[in-house]
C-alpha cells in the first residue's frame, strides 16, 4: 500500500476484489486484445488477406501484455490506443500490420467500456439477488412479530417486523427489474469508423455493402453480445452510461432508505445491526453501539445518487459525432459508481444477514402506545355493554388527552386503561380492558401480506436466479 500519495477509499476500504478486477488495467487491455482478435478474425472470414498464422500469433499473446513497452511508447506518441497497438505488434511481428485494421480508437475503447459495464452489472445483479434473498428470510422469520408502525415517525397502527422488511425488499426488486431490462438491451458499439459511417470498411472491402453489413454482427457474436447499436457517431451514445448509472442510483436510494430505517430502529433499541465482539463503538464512550455499517450505506449511497448526474450531463453536452470532454469524466464516474454500489451491496448483505431483533423492547414500546390505538375497539365494547357511542367518543377523547398529558408532561406510564375502567360510562373492568391489549389484534393482514409477497413475488425471482444464491460479504473496515 502506497502511503505517500492519494489512494481511493473505494478500492482501499469498500469495493470487493471482484469489482476492482472488472475495472482493472488487466481487464481493460486484455479486452482490447480480444477485440483486435475478433476484428482480425472477422476480416479474414469476410475475405481480407489475413492468415491463420497471424490470428494464432495474436491469440498467443492475448494475455501477456507488455505494459513496459506500451508505457514507453505512450510517452513518445501521447496516444494510449496506438501505444498498445505498437506494443502488441512488438510481440506479434507477423500480425503487426493487420492489428486494428480499419478501426478507430473507439473500437477498442468504447466496446471495452460496454463489456466492462456489462460484467459489472452482472456482479451487481448477483449481489442484489442475494440481498433480496436475505431480506426475504428475515421477513419470513418475523412475519408475525407485532411492532409499532410509524407515519411521520409518530406511532401509528401496528404492523409486523417482517411486513416492514417486505417494504425494503420490494424496492430492491424494482431495482432488479430495472437492472435486468437495461442489461438485456445493452449492445456493443461494433466497428463503425471515425464518424460512424464505416467509410474505412467501404474502402477495405471495395464498396461491398453486403459484406460490410456482416462485420458488426460477427464481432458482436465473437464478444458474446446479441448485436451492436445500429447507428452511432464515433462513440456509442453516452445515453447508455446514463441508463446504467441510473440503475446504480436506484439501488443506492433503496439501500439508503433501508439503512435509515435500521438506524432509527437501533436508536429505539428494537433492531440492531451486527456488532462484533471486539468492535469499538466510540473512542470516548465505551458503552456505545453505533450503527456504523448502516451509516456507511447511507454515506456511500448519497455519493452514488449524486454521481448519476455525471453521465446525464455528459450525454447532454456531446457535440455532433463526438467530443472528448466525456473521457476524463467517464474514467471517474462509471468505475466509482460501480465500486461504491458494490461496497453498498456488501454492507447490505452483511447487515441484513446479522440483524438482531429485540422482541421485549418492541413489546414494551407497543404496550405503551396500544391503549390509544385500541380506543375504537374499547368504545365498541362499551356500546355493546349499553353505552351511547357519541358520549363515549367524547369521554375517550378527554381521557386520552389526560393520559397523554401524564405521559408527556408528568413522565408517567400510559394510564388510559385505568382512567377508562374508573369511568362508569364505559361499564368495563380493568381486566376486561386488558384483554383487548393483544397486539396481534391490531396488525391487520401484515402476516398474510408478508407470506403472500414472499411466495408469489420473491420466490419466483429467487428460483429464476438460484445459481446466483449463496454469497457472503466481507467487510474490510
Amino acid at each position: 500500500m502506497s502511503t505517500d500519495r492519494y489512494t481511493s477509499p473505494l478500492s482501499e476500504r469498500y469495493a470487493s476484489k471482484e469489482m476492482q478486477y472488472i475495472f482493472s488495467q488487466d481487464m481493460k487491455f486484455r479486452t482490447w486484445r480480444r477485440l483486435w482478435i475478433a476484428l482480425a478474425e472477422t476480416e479474414k472470414e469476410l475475405g481480407l488477406n489475413i492468415t491463420q498464422e497471424q490470428i494464432d500469433e495474436l491469440k498467443a499473446h492475448a494475455d501477456d501484455i507488455n505494459y513496459d513497452v506500451a508505457k514507453a511508447r505512450e510517452k513518445e506518441v501521447r496516444h494510449d490506443v496506438m501505444s498498445h497497438v505498437y506494443a502488441y505488434g512488438v510481440q506479434c511481428p507477423k500480425a503487426k500490420g493487420i492489428i486494428h485494421l480499419g478501426a478507430t480508437s473507439c473500437y477498442v475503447g468504447d466496446n471495452t467500456d460496454i463489456i466492462v459495464m456489462t460484467e459489472a452489472l452482472k456482479l451487481v445483479r448477483r449481489k442484489l439477488v442475494n440481498v433480496i434473498a436475505e431480506l426475504s428470510k428475515f421477513a419470513d422469520k418475523y412475519k408475525d412479530q407485532p411492532t409499532l408502525a410509524f407515519t411521520h415517525f409518530q406511532p401509528a397502527q401496528p404492523t409486523t417486523v417482517g411486513k416492514r422488511a417486505t417494504l425494503w425488499t420490494q424496492e430492491f426488486l424494482m431495482d432488479l427489474e430495472d437492472l435486468e431490462y437495461v442489461l438485456s438491451t445493452i449492445k456493443l458499439l461494433g466497428s463503425k469508423g471515425t464518424t460512424g459511417t464505416q467509410a474505412s470498411f467501404l474502402e477495405l472491402f471495395d464498396g461491398d455493402q453486403e459484406t460490410i453489413d456482416k462485420i458488426d454482427p460477427m464481432i458482436a457474436a465473437k464478444m458474446g453480445f446479441k448485436e451492436c447499436y445500429p447507428v452511432s457517431g464515433q462513440t456509442y451514445s453516452r445515453k447508455v452510461d446514463t441508463r446504467v448509472v441510473n440503475i446504480l442510483a436506484g439501488i443506492a436510494a433503496s439501500a439508503h432508505k433501508m439503512s435509515n430505517d435500521i438506524r432509527l430502529l437501533q436508536h429505539l433499541k428494537e433492531v440492531e445491526e451486527p456488532f462484533e465482539k471486539s468492535q469499538i463503538g466510540s473512542s470516548a464512550m465505551a458503552y456505545k453501539r453505533n450503527p456504523m455499517r448502516s451509516e456507511r450505506i447511507a454515506s456511500l449511497s448519497r455519493y452514488v445518487m449524486v454521481d448519476a448526474l455525471n453521465p446525464a450531463i455528459t450525454s447532454a453536452t456531446q457535440w455532433f459525432e463526438r467530443t472528448l470532454d466525456d473521457s476524463a469524466n467517464k474514467r471517474l464516474s462509471i468505475p466509482e459508481g460501480f465500486l461504491a454500489i458494490d461496497g453498498i451491496l456488501d454492507l447490505c448483505l452483511n447487515v441484513v444477514d446479522g440483524l438482531v431483533v429485540y422482541p421485549k423492547v418492541i413489546e414494551k414500546h407497543m404496550m405503551a402506545e396500544l391503549p390509544f390505538m385500541a380506543t375504537e375497539n374499547i368504545m365498541m365494547d362499551a356500546v355493546k355493554a349499553g353505552g351511547d357511542r357519541q358520549e363515549l367518543h367524547e369521554r375517550i377523547r378527554e381521557l386520552s388527552m389526560e393520559a397523554g398529558k401524564n405521559v408527556k408532561v408528568e413522565g408517567k406510564d400510559n394510564n388510559l386503561l385505568e382512567l377508562i375502567a374508573a369511568d362508569p360510562a364505559f361499564n368495563l373492568t380493568l381486566e376486561e380492558l386488558q384483554k383487548t391489549m393483544d397486539p396481534k389484534k391490531y396488525v391487520g393482514r401484515a402476516k398474510e401480506q408478508t407470506e403472500a409477497f414472499i411466495a408469489k413475488v420473491v420466490k419466483p425471482v429467487l428460483d429464476s436466479h438460484s445459481e446466483m444464491l449463496g454469497m457472503t460479504a466481507e467487510i474490510n473496515v
